[in-house]
Formats: structure tokens, C-alpha cells, sequence
């Protein structure tokens, strides 16, 4: 990204009177052993906007940053996961009633997630942004552990064409997908206790064994817009967009086998 904003510098194709202000890391010490939050005390800086600073190294560290940063009509936060599982690239957005939900668009991606604040939202980097007038997005694509280059281009062309459709740089980018934007409130849960049927080699799998796999999800999977149990956290913005095409391809094979 660093590269891709020097470049556009160098030859021009940054708009007059724009700026382009970019932050590679924050938790250096973390990342640098491998660790997601503050190796001292296990505490994650994106709960601690807007920061203090009087406070704990991690109110400090995000109080250093927040200032840094305020001003700006824009903000992208490249996020990290903390579930495992498989995800597509997509951007979301927390909804403070700021943020105009069409600028999602811009970026290009298949999917855009608008995420309804809950209490401890309030301290993350997305809502306090928004509350500090930047208009703020999270990006997700589908490594952070380690350095995967197609995702990683996946997401600088995203950023390169958000910026080129809001008059921020001139760089031409390829047009994207269609955006689809889904809401919190349309969100489901699919459970399963167990795998459903082994891999198998390409037109080895018999009729016997299709009607089996499809049993097994009809009976598994839940698919409805009910609000999950108190013990079961709502499915995580991170995989929504793998649990959306999912839901989709189950409701799909269900309908087929009726």
C-alpha cells in the first residue's frame, strides 16, 4: 500500500490539496512474535479508543494514534480476525448514522457488511472515527497470520479504487464487483456437529451419498432469521460474508431436494 501511494505521488495522480496519510502497523512488538494483542498484559488496543493519555500503555498507544489521525474526511482500517475460518474479502461498516452506507460501493468488493454497534464497539477505532467525523471502514480480506499477496493486492486495489471514485487520486483501477450490502439484521447462524461427508475423488460419489450429504445438512442447518440462543454470540462480521454465501448455497440445495 506504501508502495502504491508513493508511486501515485510520483507521477501525479494524487488530487491537488489531498493527502494521503498511511500507517502500516501499530503493535510492531506484538506482530513481530507473532501475537494479536499487547504481549505485556494481553490487552487489544482496538478496545481503547479514544484513548487516554494517562493511562495503560495500550490507552496511550491509542491515544497517540487517534490524534494522529483525526481530521481526515476518510479512514480504512485494514482489521484483523479473531475466529478462525475461510473469508472472502469484504468492508464493513459500523453503523453510527454518519457514514453514508453507499461509499461501500466504492471499494469494489463482493460483499459490505454494516454492523450494529453493541457497548463494547464504543471503544474500537471504526465507531470512535465516526464519531470524530472521518467517515471510517474496516477491511477484511482472507489472511492476517501471514503474507498472502493475492489477498494483499485484493485489498490495495480496493483502497486505490475507493480513492480514484472519490476524487482522491487519478490512478486507473480495475472496476471491481457489484457490491452487495448486507445488514446485521439479516444475518443466521448454521451449526453442524460434524463433517457431513468425506472428500471424494471427482464422479466417484453415488446418488446413495448425495441424498445422504443432503439429509445430513436438511437435518443440521439452521436456516431461519431467528436470533440465536443466549449462549451463542451472533455470527461474527469477520466470516459473515463465508456464512452468507453458505446460507445461500444450502437454502438453494434444500429447495432441490424438496
Amino acid at each position: 500500500m506504501s508502495r502504491s501511494s508513493s508511486a501515485s505521488k510520483k507521477e501525479g495522480k494524487i488530487a491537488p490539496n489531498h493527502e494521503i496519510l498511511i500507517i502500516p502497523c501499530v503493535n510492531y512488538y506484538s506482530m513481530n512474535i507473532g501475537k494479536r494483542f499487547w504481549t505485556m498484559d494481553n490487552t487489544d488496543i482496538n478496545r481503547m479508543f479514544p484513548g487516554y493519555d494517562m493511562g495503560e500503555t495500550t490507552q496511550r498507544i491509542a491515544d497517540g494514534l487517534f490524534e494522529e489521525i483525526q481530521g481526515y474526511k476518510f479512514g480504512i482500517q485494514f482489521a484483523s480476525f479473531y475466529q478462525q475460518g475461510d473469508f472472502l474479502s469484504h468492508v464493513k461498516l459500523m453503523e453510527t448514522g454518519f457514514t453514508d452506507h453507499g461509499y461501500m460501493t466504492d471499494f469494489g468488493l463482493p460483499y459490505a457488511f454494516i454492523r450494529t454497534p453493541r457497548p463494547y464497539d464504543t471503544t474500537t477505532l471504526n465507531y470512535n472515527w465516526q464519531i470524530w467525523e472521518t467517515k471510517a471502514f474496516s477491511l477484511y480480506t482472507n489472511a492476517t497470520d501471514q503474507i498472502d499477496l493475492p489477498s494483499a493486492k485484493i485489498a490495495i486495489d480496493a483502497v486505490l479504487r475507493f480513492a480514484n471514485k472519490n476524487g482522491i487520486t487519478t490512478q486507473k483501477i480495475p472496476g471491481g464487483s457489484l457490491t452487495e450490502i448486507i445488514s446485521e439484521s439479516e444475518l443466521i447462524q448454521l451449526h453442524s456437529t460434524k463433517v457431513i461427508a468425506p472428500m471424494r475423488k471427482r464422479g466417484t460419489a453415488s446418488r446413495e451419498d448425495n441424498s445422504s450429504a443432503k439429509s445430513s445438512i436438511r437435518s443440521r442447518a439452521t436456516l431461519s432469521n431467528e436470533s440465536p440462543p443466549p449462549q451463542t454470540a451472533s455470527c461474527s462480521s469477520d466470516i459473515i460474508a463465508h456464512w452468507y454465501s453458505l446460507r445461500r448455497f444450502c437454502t438453494k440445495l434444500l429447495k432441490r431436494d424438496l
